[in-house]
């Protein structure tokens, strides 16, 4: 184990979260693919190994410092990119069934890849719109967890994001800088979508120490059936 190793385990520690030999030598062979795979196509701006670590991996594993993992069985990641924060989250907690949906199919090429090279299971790759897939039996009301980081506006994401949520389940969006503004403009949202906001938790990365914030949601009910509406109008026409 190198210093980067240890300074990630460590942190990871001080929140209850330990990993084995296994488990790290996941998240390097991700980071590996992770900027093999950069080269080709537009994944990630960050590509240094300790910056990797702490923005990409550290930062989407913060989820379960204000959250059970233990409790959570299904966790749904909306719009996740090069896999973050769902795949970190399955490392940790390889019980976890997780599903990823994104728009673009290169993207879900790379993560059919992470998720065979590093042996794990229980993972649903959907190459899909979050409005379309909202709509289906077996997704629809349907996750512990749901979770978005960096993707929209809060008011866009309840529109995407609460219909995956099970009754009394929960959406985390995952933000950088101070939600405040987004929370009060996604009261409206709120309450179409049946979901109530829980808590706004804020906490700071360690090196760079930029702040991050997770805003909490449960819902309360389930969906009312015309949401999400179509691909592309939550977009032009947010919930506000």
């Amino acid at each position: 184990m190198d210093s980067i190793q240890q300074s990630f385990t460590s942190r990871l520690q001080e929140h209850g979260i330990k990993l084995n030999e296994t488990q790290l030598d996941q998240f390097e062979m991700y980071f590996k693919e992770l900027v093999s795979w950069n080269e080709k196509m537009n994944l990630t701006g960050i590509t240094e190994r300790e910056p990797v670590y702490t923005k990409h991996f550290y930062d989407s594993i913060s989820l379960a410092f204000f959250m059970d993992m233990d409790k959570i069985k299904t966790l749904a990641d909306i719009g996740s990119g090069a896999g973050f924060p769902g795949i970190p989250l399955k490392i940790c907690y390889p019980d976890l069934q997780l599903t990823i949906i994104d728009s673009l199919n290169k993207r879900i090429s790379f993560l059919k890849n992470i998720v065979e090279k590093l042996n794990l299971t229980g993972v649903e790759l959907i190459h899909g719109r979050a409005e379309e897939w909202g709509q289906k039996q077996g997704y629809r009301d349907h996750f512990d967890l749901v979770t978005a980081r960096a993707v929209a506006k809060l008011a866009l994401l309840n529109e995407w994001c609460l219909p995956f949520v099970r009754v009394d389940g929960t959406f985390a969006a995952m933000k950088g800088s101070d939600p405040t503004e987004e929370v009060k403009e996604a009261t409206y949202s709120f309450k179409q979508l049946k979901g109530k906001l829980s808590k706004v938790e804020q906490f700071t990365l360690p090196v760079e120490e930029a702040e991050r914030h997770i805003v909490f949601v449960q819902k309360r009910a389930a969906t009312p059936q015309k949401y999400p509406r179509s691909p592309g109008v939550a977009a032009k026409a947010p919930l506000i």
